[in-house]
């Protein structure tokens, strides 16, 4: 996404660097010959380099910016520039087919708040030095120019941002399927490689102990010794196997924190992100599985039912001292009475609090008419108990 917008950029702000030469030279000689060249070849370079950054991949926010702060330079000195005062009496700085290049720029190489104020502030310099050039009779013009430049780029800048919000989100959940993905496939493999020492470890054992019950002479006793021997060491070799199988079906707290945060912000209904804790845990994939399809269904029955957008909700998520793993949904809305909720309703008790115990964990939930509604959801290793961090 991010190269084609750059391609797409430097494409159309080198199509209008081409149509301002003309206008370049007609105004040049009303200008500081020093001024021309400077602005000109800063201006002209710095596309250049765009466009080379864009077709390489690289340096694209560098040549941008320097192409925003380039243009922001050459309209702050346009007036100090001007030789003749009386031959821009109405007439645009050609500066003026360069200003959407600047907010595409803007809006492709910096962050949103910088690229927002950018935008706002271009077409206002512009506007102003229209206005005091051209004579007292442009100032509808500049007021014209400044108000629909800033409308092209804000909407210029709203696309850019749903793209790269949505190219984020596509990269976290393709993230998301590989590592399932990639779990399921170790998981698999060492199903089978357990499977199969487990029935090497079934014959060898079985065969030892067909064998000794056979033993009458010290030689087939001594036999049957050896083979025991080998039995115990084929036990040995599987039971680091059976550890390498728990650690690797696992996953930190901290990933299930980012998939269920990257869920959130899918809402249309803004939650409050508790910061993340430093602590962090292993929990087994099954887990992590329950208790992110039990999050996502509080969060959208928190959006359905808890009210609009004036509703204050937040999100917890992290890690237990006991490696397990608490995660709390709330918000301040209208709230229900739990025992009027009826049986068919599905969302609260099978899809949250069935499934959350059916992977060994605790749900809670409290709610009252007009006092909100809490989701509580804890997870804790069985070595651990169920009390609370």
């Amino acid at each position: 996404m991010e190269r084609l917008a750059s391609r797409a950029v430097a494409g159309f702000s080198w199509v209008f660097a081409l149509e301002v030469i003309p206008v370049v030279l007609a105004q040049a000689q009303h200008l500081h010959p020093l001024y021309v060249v400077v602005v000109a070849v800063v201006l002209a370079g710095s596309l250049a380099w765009l466009g080379v950054a864009a077709l390489l991949v690289r340096t694209v926010r560098s040549a941008a910016i320097v192409f925003c702060i380039a243009y922001l330079g050459a309209l702050a000195l346009w007036q100090p520039s001007m030789a003749d005062a009386a031959s821009f009496d109405g007439v645009r700085p050609w500066l003026w087919y360069l200003l959407t290049v600047s907010t595409a720029c803007a809006a492709l190489a910096m962050p949103f708040a910088w690229a927002a104020v950018y935008t706002v502030v271009a077409p206002l310099v512009y506007a102003i030095v229209l206005s005091v050039t051209a004579g007292a009779g442009a100032i509808d013009t500049a007021v014209l120019d400044g108000l629909y430049a800033v409308i092209f780029a804000s909407i210029l800048l709203a696309i850019m941002t749903m793209l790269r919000q949505a190219a984020s989100q596509v990269d976290a959940r393709q993230a998301g399927a590989l590592e399932r993905y990639e779990v399921a496939v170790r998981a698999h493999a060492l199903e089978a490689e357990r499977v199969q020492v487990d029935a090497i470890v079934h014959d060898s054992v079985l065969t030892t102990l067909l064998s000794a019950a056979h033993a009458r002479t010290p030689e087939a006793m001594a036999i049957a010794a050896s083979m025991a021997q080998d039995a115990l060491g084929h036990l040995d070799t599987s039971a680091p196997l059976a550890k390498l199988g728990r650690s690797l079906d696992a996953i930190l707290v901290s990933r299930l924190r980012d998939r269920i945060v990257s869920a959130a912000r899918s809402f249309s209904v803004p939650f409050s992100i508790v910061p993340r804790v430093a602590v962090d845990a292993s929990i087994p994939v099954s887990v992590a599985e329950a208790l992110y399809s039990a999050t996502v269904q509080a969060m959208v029955n928190s959006a359905q039912h808890a009210g609009g957008m004036l509703v204050r909700r937040s999100l917890q998520v992290e890690a237990t001292r006991e490696g397990g793993v608490l995660i709390v949904i709330a918000d301040d809305g209208r709230g229900f009475d739990l025992a009027l909720i009826p049986p068919e309703r599905l969302g609260l008790e099978v899809s949250i609090r069935e499934r959350v115990a059916l992977a060994g964990g605790e749900a809670s939930i409290e709610s009252a008419p007009g006092n909100g509604t809490e989701v509580r959801l804890l997870w804790q290793p069985p070595e651990a108990g169920t009390g609370e961090a």
